[in-house]
């Protein structure tokens, strides 16, 4: 089976075009993630064939679960199907598990540098989120996680996500912290969790723990989820640059309802898996 390694700003993926999915791909996922074992990713992505689109994706997480959504993810798609002659045109749309996303090509000849991705509007009704709170939107709520309360902020860009802002980091541990909110009883289906630090109305820097990953040099979603949430607790404009481990997002909430948002996607190699 012939794979290609990618990431989007170091939140890497290996990529295989397939018919389908084949059995047993959640622990295809676990043995090829792992970077001691194994290719080493964050994810596992099968780029398929759509009827309902001009290509389809499927994710599953390092742990095996499959994801509804990742924005890196859909970027380095859109990259690999235009490279390898699976699409055509520089704007098509992706079939995920979150549904349908329009996508633009960016690059010179046949080569793509930047994607920019529709990412739909965000979810802001709690139990759609999932969170098990009745509310819309679900601001600044309360979160105890080793011994210590957080306020985070709900939003689902096609997964869960739990945006918390900080002053300072405050020497907050993001591998200690970022797994006890993940499994939080609030979050039925666990949760992203996003640590945020407003740099001005324009500029934040974040750092994610990821469901089924682990931490992540780079978060897709969960950048188009801390601009929301910066957006709804009054600390951000709705165009910003977000400043990841891994590189920068340009995000854009606009009022009609979707967010936007553009980064790069790189191929590091290709290989075979006997």
């Amino acid at each position: 089976m012939n794979f290609t390694k990618m990431h989007g700003l170091g939140n890497d993926f290996i990529v295989v075009a397939a018919g389908e999915v084949p059995r047993g791909a959640a622990e295809m996922a676990r043995r090829l993630c792992d970077r001691h074992f194994g290719i080493g990713a964050d994810g596992l992505v099968f780029v398929l064939p759509s009827s309902a689109a001009d290509i389809g994706m499927r994710i599953y997480n390092a742990d095996g679960s499959e994801a509804e959504q990742c924005g890196n993810a859909v970027r380095c798609v859109g990259k690999y199907a235009f490279e390898r002659g699976l699409v055509r045109s520089r704007e098509l749309t992706v079939e995920t598990g979150a549904g349908l996303q329009r996508i633009w090509l960016e690059g010179s000849g046949e080569t793509v540098e930047r994607v920019s991705v529709d990412m739909g509007a965000p979810v802001l009704r709690g139990p759609d989120i999932p969170v098990a709170l009745d509310r819309e939107p679900v601001v600044r709520e309360p979160v105890e996680a080793g011994g210590r309360t957080f306020h985070f902020t709900a939003v689902s860009m096609g997964n869960p996500h739990a945006v918390i802002f900080l002053d300072e980091w405050d020497g907050v541990n993001v591998g200690e912290t970022g797994p006890l909110i993940e499994g939080h009883p609030l979050f039925p289906r666990r949760v992203n969790v996003e640590f945020a630090r407003v740099l001005g109305p324009g500029e934040v820097e974040m750092r994610v723990w990821e469901r089924g990953c682990g931490e992540t040099l780079a978060c897709g979603t969960g950048a188009c989820a801390t601009v929301v949430a910066g957006v709804l607790e009054g600390r951000m404009r709705r165009k910003a640059v977000v400043h990841l481990r891994g590189g920068d997002l340009e995000i854009e909430w606009r009022p009609e309802g979707p967010v936007y948002m553009t980064g790069p996607a790189v191929e590091v190699f290709r290989g075979e898996i006997p």
